[in-house]
């Protein structure tokens, strides 16, 4: 999600096409009534994750996810965040740069960078000399980004991003306002381009959970749900299509278009998936997943975190 500041291993086979991004898109399906695997035991302990939260997200809505990570032997920090906290970004009204939208993450997003930094190194005490990997879920993906950039990436081997707007807001465009008013160009203009490479992985999942459209007239419906296989599908989940909740597209569509100057585009239901991919990463996306663990449902709106959800993009963490 985009910062306001004024606000507080996979199913297997699968069949690959990859772009010339390097991206690919994953058809997950799951029904109310089928249940939900359950991750393998195993005594084997890889490396350390941290977990950095989205706008507007605290701490414990991650708590399952870590303990589902736990359950793969991946050994999890939250970063140490509190609804409240988000607040403090209100600081950036005091900043001139704030109202021509030239704003500089810091100082204003100090406070957070602190939080990542104290998980780190909480999170190297378990390392045990090994690298980490970094899950940053929304603003938590593109706050990674910046974090790698002020503390270096010599701990770090994977930043894995969950539905990040990692691109900027287009200028020029009739009614769209950037939300993170400059924090996103800056982030764009000053760190590091994404890699995928054995000494650092960025790998950038986003959700196709429902097509947007536009607030007047008529929207391109013509968007293909999956060019990824999977030969044993696990249930009958699909993304939802512009025309079957006309309403509710058009006003999710009013999101998108916030984040990436489209409305007709899919994502999930508040990051278009256009947005949350990155050129020179690996770049995923599924099906059927909902942006937040805030309203989700793993049978029914499962998020990017939910079990089913985690055991297509795990085997990043394990290798």
């Amino acid at each position: 999600m985009a910062v306001a500041l004024a606000s507080p291993p996979p199913p297997s086979p699968l069949k690959f096409s990859l772009s010339s991004r390097r991206s690919c898109r994953c058809s997950s399906t799951l029904s109310q009534g089928d249940p939900i695997s359950s991750p393998p035991a195993t005594s084997t302990t890889y490396r350390p994750a941290v977990i950095l939260p989205g706008l507007g997200n605290n701490t414990n809505d991650y708590q399952k996810l870590a303990l589902v990570l736990k359950d793969y032997g991946v050994p999890t920090v939250i970063a140490k965040v509190s609804r409240i906290d988000w607040l403090r970004n209100a600081s950036g009204l005091l900043d001139s740069n704030y109202w021509r939208g030239t704003l500089r993450p810091r100082p204003v997003l100090d406070w957070y960078l602190s939080r990542v930094e104290e998980a780190v190194n909480d999170a190297k005490e378990l390392a045990q000399g090994s690298t980490l990997s970094l899950i940053g879920h929304s603003a938590g993906g593109w706050l990674a980004r910046l974090y790698l950039q002020e503390f270096g990436v010599s701990d770090v081997s994977l930043l894995l991003t969950l539905g990040t707007p990692h691109l900027a807001p287009p200028k020029g465009v009739s009614g769209v306002i950037d939300q993170t008013r400059g924090l996103l160009d800056y982030v764009e203009k000053h760190c590091a381009k994404a890699v995928y490479t054995p000494e650092l992985r960025y790998v950038c999942i986003a959700g196709r959970y429902i097509q947007g459209a536009r607030l007047l007239g008529s929207s391109n419906s013509n968007s293909s749900a999956a060019i990824v296989e999977i030969d044993q599908p696990v249930g009958e989940m699909t993304a939802i299509s512009a025309s079957s909740t006309t309403l509710q597209a058009r006003f999710i569509g009013q999101g998108y278009k916030q984040v990436c100057g489209q409305a007709d585009v899919w994502g999930d239901g508040v990051v278009p998936e256009m947005s949350a991919h990155l050129e020179g990463a690996l770049n995923i996306s599924l099906d059927g997943v909902y942006h937040s663990p805030v309203g989700s449902d793993d049978e029914t709106r499962p998020w990017y975190g939910s079990p089913a959800i985690v055991e297509q993009w795990i085997h990043h963490l394990l290798n």
